[in-house]
């Protein structure tokens, strides 16, 4: 009888503690980009900041998080540090892709039996021969430096920006300027923050960040249980609504990877806000 009376204790208890506990779900942490991981940590921290931690028993495990904030803004700052360093590669690709493509619509122009275009077709060889047929294949720094020459030699010189306009590339080299001008304002913007942004290990900060989330996540849903009074359901639902949404994005993310598309291209995933 002592036993029977046991087990029906034991499973009202257990009973009681599946009703009572609030679960929040668990967001797959390694699949967000660090940029990412950044904001849902902050976005996290701001959501319980609003409900007193200290009031709902959680005082301890939220201090765990809220101390790796500012390590997690150095991550955030060189992001976007590598952030300018990707625009310039696209830039960088972007010009030699310009210049190739004035090369290629000279050379075709070149092989037609138009007599009023085969002068204008000489003036521009001569211009492309004189700059080297390999411009925008080195370094950053050679590169700029020849398209700075190209640039001031064809704005400067009537003969060539004629041959241009008779060859249809005058919208080429003008769009080749903007951009060459765009590379030169990021190489200048990136090397002057490099100097400001402390290098961090961001794999092993955010080990640390996951541990202490892991740790307030388990409390969070301990102390669900254990102080009965207390509005755990509030705060819980409001961090359960920003895990899902940035869950549902990075399965979008996932389907349109497995589709073939280049999402490391996209714009990083931002909660949305109501």
């Amino acid at each position: 009888m002592f036993l029977f009376l046991l087990s029906i204790i034991t499973i009202k208890t257990t009973l009681n503690y599946i009703i009572m506990k609030f679960t929040l779900i668990r967001l797959p942490l390694k699949q967000l980009w660090n940029i990412e991981y950044c904001v849902f940590v902050s976005r996290s921290v701001a959501i319980m900041l609003k409900y007193k931690p200290e009031t709902l028993h959680l005082k301890k495990a939220f201090d765990r998080v809220n101390a790796l904030t500012p390590e997690l803004d150095k991550i955030k700052a060189q992001e976007l540090g590598n952030a300018i360093s990707n625009q310039m590669a696209d830039l960088n690709n972007e010009r030699r892709t310009v210049i190739k493509a004035v090369m290629d619509q000279t050379k075709k122009l070149g092989k037609l039996s138009i007599a009023e275009l085969a002068p204008h077709v000489s003036v521009m060889n001569r211009f492309l021969d004189k700059h080297g047929r390999d411009i925008g294949d080195t370094n950053y720094t050679d590169n700029t430096g020849r398209f700075n020459n190209l640039l001031t030699d064809y704005n400067g010189n009537a003969a060539i920006k004629a041959a241009a306009v008779a060859l249809q590339l005058s919208f080429m080299f003008d769009h080749l300027s903007a951009i060459n001008t765009q590379f030169i304002s990021l190489d200048a913007q990136r090397t002057s923050e490099e100097s400001a942004v402390e290098k961090v290990d961001s794999r092993a900060i955010r080990v640390e960040t996951d541990k202490a989330l892991t740790d307030f996540y388990h409390a969070f849903e301990f102390c669900s249980t254990e102080y009965e009074t207390l509005d755990y359901k509030t705060p819980g639902n409001e961090l359960n609504e920003l895990n899902s949404n940035f869950k549902a994005q990075l399965k979008a993310r996932d389907t349109r990877r497995q589709e073939g598309k280049e999402v490391h291209k996209e714009d990083p995933i931002t909660p949305e806000t109501k």
